[in-house]
């Protein structure tokens, strides 16, 4: 493997950003997990008791949650160590990871509770609401808190993560509040399994979605919100630049996109001031820091696939 000097070979333009992105978010996570986990085994307990399915899952759930949070502390503090000879990114992919974990358990969980809201509609049982709706309430003020704690972190998909869990289980809460009012009213108990159904249909859309999110990044999949032709498009049209292939992008972490490409160019000594330009237009135009630009001198090519020649 061979090291080239920016002067004739690859040049590198890239700041420490990824070193530091994720400093702020461990403390609300950890108070986030320790919040979590005081009330979870209360309500299992509740749930158990009650009778109720609505409880018992948001319960579930908020297990769940301890675990997502302790988790995501975890990769952030992971993803805050220093590049080393085995990780030279440093280890930023572990939010990632957590991402990809938190958002299967949730499918996991999901498939728990409609089993059992199916069995449930079949064979009703007796749930003592009052106690559903007190016990409910309090895990909807804790977890509220817990969504403001990590609101008011850093928004990397890592902590997306640990926020969709707290946001399904404040859902979670209201329906199990709903299904103990209506229950004490009217004495109808299918409504538990239902809204335990509910809430379980509106958590499979985002657990989708994040898991899609995760997936894609550990893929190399090019940033959703980054059109690649534009880049290609942008870089080609540099002073001094003919055409560029082999150009990549990819998400390193949460807020860190990653950059390749070779460009061929008219004149190896323009070199400097290409790369000065380069480096500004991915950052204004497209928010990519890390950007590593091979120049090639050579004399103009037909067009191949991949390519972006030079529009004017």
């Amino acid at each position: 493997m061979g090291v080239h000097k920016p002067a004739h070979g690859t040049a590198h333009g890239h700041d420490d950003h990824h070193a530091h992105a994720h400093g702020s978010g461990n403390g609300g996570l950890l108070a986030a997990l320790l919040l979590t986990l005081s009330f979870a085994g209360i309500e299992s307990l509740a749930g158990w008791w009650s009778g109720s399915l609505a409880l018992l899952a948001d319960a579930i759930h908020m297990m769940t949650d301890s675990s997502a949070l302790g988790l995501a502390a975890i990769a952030s503090w992971l993803a805050r160590r220093p590049p080393s000879a085995l990780h030279s990114y440093g280890l930023v992919r572990s939010e990632v990871l957590a991402a990809l974990f938190n958002s299967v358990l949730m499918l996991v969980l999901l498939g728990f509770i409609v089993s059992e809201a199916v069995d449930r509609f079949g064979t009703p049982r007796d749930i003592r609401g009052e106690a559903v709706i007190g016990v409910a309430v309090v895990g909807l003020v804790v977890n509220l808190v817990v969504a403001w704690v990590l609101s008011r972190g850093e928004y990397t998909l890592n902590t997306r993560a640990a926020l969709l869990h707290v946001l399904g289980d404040a859902l979670g809460s209201v329906a199990a509040i709903t299904a103990g009012v209506v229950i004490v009213a009217t004495g109808w108990t299918p409504i538990d399994p239902l809204l335990s159904l509910l809430v379980a249909a509106l958590i499979l859309i985002s657990a989708l979605r994040l898991l899609r999110e995760a997936v894609h990044v550990l893929m190399e999949g090019v940033p959703l919100h980054v059109r690649l032709d534009a880049v290609g498009r942008d870089l080609a049209t540099l002073d001094g630049v003919r055409r560029v292939h082999d150009l990549h992008v990819w998400t390193l972490s949460s807020g860190s996109i990653a950059l390749s490409a070779h460009l061929e160019i008219r004149n190896l000594a323009d070199w400097p001031d290409i790369l000065a330009a380069a480096r500004q237009t991915m950052d204004k135009q497209h928010g990519i820091r890390h950007v590593t630009l091979q120049p090639e001198a050579t004399a103009p090519q037909p067009l191949v696939r991949g390519s972006y020649p030079l529009s004017r």
